[in-house]
């Protein structure tokens, strides 16, 4: 790859492909609710296990749960803090 190229790339203006990508997913939400996310993300399970039948492995998927497990109790947490300070 060419410096030129690369600096091209990185002086994108990526502001208006982030504001491009929010409108998106608010419409689709708007129009379909959580089913848009739903489908968006097993289209991508299954385009990585085209790429990667072997991606990922029953050992990666226990440590991927639990580190979304993890974030929830996390999440639970600070919602919990939140709620707390607003019934003082």
């Amino acid at each position: 790859m060419k410096r030129a190229e690369l600096r091209a790339y990185a002086r994108r203006a990526w502001h208006v492909a982030e504001t491009r990508k929010r409108e998106h997913w608010a419409r689709e939400i708007a129009e379909r609710g959580s089913l848009a996310t739903f489908e968006a993300s097993q289209a991508l399970w299954q385009h990585m296990r085209a790429l990667r039948p072997d991606r990922p492995s029953p050992d990666e998927r226990r440590e991927d749960l639990a580190h979304h497990v993890a974030l929830k109790r996390l999440i639970d947490l600070a919602a919990g803090a939140f709620v707390a300070t607003t019934h003082r």
